[in-house]
This record gives structure tokens, sequence and C-alpha cells, in this order.
């Protein structure tokens, strides 16, 4: 598939990395790597990169996608559980289709989920992104960001957000599911759903492609309902 091109008179948001300061280069590699190679339509678009000499800097062109992270959203206004349910599924695509080649993201949250006005959800940041091998079926290291486990999109901030992270780790890892703040008035179909991405144990955890359907996707809302909720968060957050 040949890879899109910026227009000059194109929009871009461009990621600047400076190389001096940047210890583990190789998050860099793959995070341009996957981008490059994997194209979807919930994957953010890479459009081309360039090296600053003088600066030392790593230029990254990537398609922009005006209405910001899903976490201004999610902190700035109340979603109903259609629209949760709509950014999930999309989400979900993504998720499913990179874990079919093998591909495991590693960073799931919502600072990396970038959202178009026009109702676009695209998923962003690879540089924490492994290929699995055939003879691997899991990773046995951990990155990624400590505190982020689901339902932030449900209450605004993850779970031990006031907590260290060392101690958030360990509460997650050995409290397990945490408690979600009135999980009694959610729906049934979205309390199984967080039940089946919450299950402690792996080997009943539900994949993204058996998560893709859950009856709990069929609530979702069309996407151009978020952008009130996008322009109310971008009046509260002043960008």
């Amino acid at each position: 598939m040949a890879r899109p091109r910026a227009n000059p008179e194109d929009v871009v948001a461009i990621k600047i990395m400076d190389l001096n300061n940047q210890p583990k280069k190789e998050l860099l590699i793959t995070e341009i790597e996957v981008m490059k190679t994997y194209r979807h339509k919930n994957i953010v678009n890479f459009l081309d990169c360039y090296f600053v000499e003088e600066n030392q800097e790593l230029w990254v062109i990537m398609e922009f996608l005006e209405g910001g992270p899903l976490t201004d959203v999610v902190t700035e206004t109340i979603m109903k559980e259609g629209q949760i349910a709509a950014v999930t599924r999309e989400c979900l695509n993504a998720l499913s289709f990179l874990h079919a080649r093998s591909i495991i993201h590693r960073d799931i949250k919502s600072d990396n989920v970038l959202l178009g006005m026009t109702g676009n959800v695209k998923l962003t940041d690879f540089g924490f992104c492994a290929q699995l091998s055939n003879e691997q079926s899991k990773r046995q290291t951990m990155v990624g960001t400590p505190y982020w486990m689901a339902p932030e999109m449900l209450e605004g901030e993850p779970p031990y957000l006031n907590e260290t992270p060392l101690k958030a780790i360990y509460k997650i890892a050995t409290k397990g599911k945490p408690d979600i703040k009135n999980f009694e008035k959610l729906s049934p179909e979205l309390q199984d759903f967080l039940n089946k991405c919450l299950d402690v144990d792996v080997d009943r955890r539900s994949s993204a492609e058996e998560l893709l359907e859950h009856p709990f996707l069929n609530k979702s809302m069309d996407l151009g309902t978020l952008r009130p909720l996008i322009v109310a968060a971008k009046q509260a957050t002043g960008h």
C-alpha cells in the first residue's frame, strides 16, 4: 500500500524527538516502523520523518487530529454509555488488527487515543509496541504507564492515581480488579464487559477480537455525537 504524503497545504502533527536526551532510541525506531508498516483507519497515519542534524532531532510527521486526546474528554465531560461503547469499539478494531499481526501495543490509555472533530478515533504512540515471535504468546517484561488500567473512561482517571507508581503496581497485582464507583448503576452489558476486560486470570480474560462481539458494543452511538464533548473539553482546557 502506498504511503500517504503530506500536501503543502495540509495541517499535520509534528513530533520532535531530541536524540541527545533519548536514552532508549530503539523506542523511536519501533514507533516509526509500526506506523509505517501497519495502516488502519483506527491508527494515526505516519506521513514522513526528517533528521535535523544540527540539533540532533528527529521530526516525525503524522496526520493531525483536531479533537485532541481522549483524556480531555473523559476528564472534562461525562460520556454516555453509548459514546463509551463507540470509542471502545474503534480502539478494539485497531487492537484486533495489530494482534492479528502479532503486535502488542503495551501502553493503551486515554492519552494515546486521539479524536477527530468528525468522530475519528485513532491509536497513537507505538514506542512500547512489541512483535511476538511464533514461539511467544506473551511478554514477560513490563512497560508502559503503571497507573493505567480501565475504567478511567468511566471515572475520568485511572485507579490508584494518588499512589506512587510502585504502590499502584502492587495494588493492581495483589488486589486484582479495581473497585468501580457506582458499579450497580451501570447497565448489565457494561458491567459484564468490564468484568471480561478486567479478569485477572489471563486465560479467562477476553481478547480484543472476542470483545468486538460483546453485546455492550451494540449500544454504540454515532461517533459524531462526540463533537459537542470535544468542543466542551477544548473550552474547559483552553486548547
